[in-house]
């Protein structure tokens, strides 16, 4: 397998980092103060990605938008890998900016894994927010309690959902729901509900410690009615199949996560490479013992940073090629996560007052950056998928 980017991608690359400089870069710190308040100068920049992205293998901002293995059969570089070269760029830029843009919320992954033909195309354009995580239930999804009863051609959705990124602004919410808490994972399936129906109400919006830019939800159901056409995909229960058709989702949307962590760490070691430049050989021909401490220390985490990315194209590739990734993704979301933490609080610290001060963005990035680590699944829940895939043990022999 050969890691490096792939050719085919460079303009997309270059695209994709020009925009990180010239549009996100620049306003990254006027949203960063400005919780809450919608970036409209991401408008006409979605209307441009939508055309790239409709003229074929465009800057998918934040959502993979073809089913996994939706890709002829053979060594296939697809929309997963140019959607996750492309985040790494944007979120050089700024992360909490990339979770704004408009029509590319993580509920257009879902909506890409899971949907069928006619709600593939149904909901073409729409921008959708993702609600998985409850009050009682953050990384264990199974435990889910929001539910959904069928009733004629509708289902009744009732429960509270938080924490979801966009969830005032996008046009539509994927939400998980049960349809049997009898049958435990097996019966969770998710529904889109468009924004404005009756019985769903956005009770408020969290302030956080990065990413300030992207609104974050707590949205309530009420009685809501949602024809049973957005239920996505089949609303068959198979006891068999258990949660693997949800994880299809997180098959997706890791290792764009992941991308996010890499472009953020990113960000944050080019520019501490800048500020100590005169101490860093740019050659690498100094014997890594022979190094100063700072010296060493920068290589250790550029070291670190090209492991984890390297993680997330395998994980990528693999979803384009039609093979089963669920622990890859894991793996790549794991490090990355980790790494960019690790990188970008390492890099404040090697500042010290520069890094610590608000008029660089390295405090920026190293806050923006703990979410990575948290959403789409904690550290421990990562370890814990890669646990029962290599072992070979189900979630209940292994918890």
């Amino acid at each position: 397998m050969n890691l490096q980017n792939p050719k085919k991608f460079k303009l997309l690359i270059d695209q994709a980092h020009e925009v990180a400089l010239n549009v996100l870069r620049p306003i990254s710190r006027k949203y960063d103060k400005a919780e809450h308040a919608y970036p409209k100068e991401l408008d006409m920049l979605a209307s441009v990605v939508d055309g790239m992205n409709a003229g074929g293998d465009g800057m998918n901002a934040g959502a993979a938008v073809n089913k996994r293995g939706d890709t002829a059969c053979g060594n296939k570089n697809g929309v997963n890998m140019s959607t996750a070269l492309s985040i790494v760029e944007m979120c050089y830029g700024d992360t909490g900016l990339l979770l704004s843009m408009p029509r590319q919320g993580l509920g257009n992954s879902a909506i890409a894994a899971v949907a069928n033909d006619e709600q593939l195309q149904r909901f073409h354009g729409t921008w959708a927010a993702m609600a998985i995580t409850e009050p009682g239930c953050g990384s264990d999804s199974a435990a889910i309690r929001t539910t959904a009863v069928a009733d004629g051609d509708d289902y009744i959705l009732n429960g509270e959902k938080i924490f979801v990124t966009s969830g005032e602004r996008a046009d539509a919410v994927v939400v998980w729901a049960t349809l049997d808490k009898k049958l435990g994972r097996a019966a969770i399936k998710s529904f889109v509900v468009p924004k404005g129906t009756p019985g769903m109400t956005v009770e408020r919006l969290e302030h956080k410690l990065g990413i300030k830019a992207s609104d974050t939800a707590a949205i309530s159901f009420v009685d809501c009615r949602v024809p049973a056409s957005n239920l996505l995909g089949n609303a068959e229960i198979d006891v068999s199949k258990g949660f693997a058709g949800v994880m299809e989702t997180f098959d997706n949307t890791r290792p764009l996560v992941a991308a996010m962590a890499i472009g953020c760490a990113k960000a944050s070691l080019e520019r501490i490479k800048q500020i100590f430049k005169h101490e860093l050989d740019e050659h690498y021909q100094t014997a890594y013992l022979h190094s100063s401490q700072i010296t060493a220390q920068i290589y250790r985490m550029e070291a670190e940073w090209e492991a984890a990315r390297l993680l997330m194209l395998k994980a990528a590739w693999m979803a384009d090629n039609k093979q089963p990734n669920s622990k890859e993704a894991s793996i790549a979301k794991a490090k990355a996560g980790r790494v960019g933490n690790e990188i970008t609080l390492k890099c404040v610290e090697l500042a010290a007052a520069v890094g610590y001060n608000e008029d660089e963005l390295l405090e920026k990035w190293a806050r923006d950056s703990k979410i990575l680590d948290i959403f789409e699944g904690t550290q421990q829940i990562q370890q814990l998928i890669i646990a029962r895939r290599e072992l070979g043990k189900s979630s209940s022999e292994l918890k």
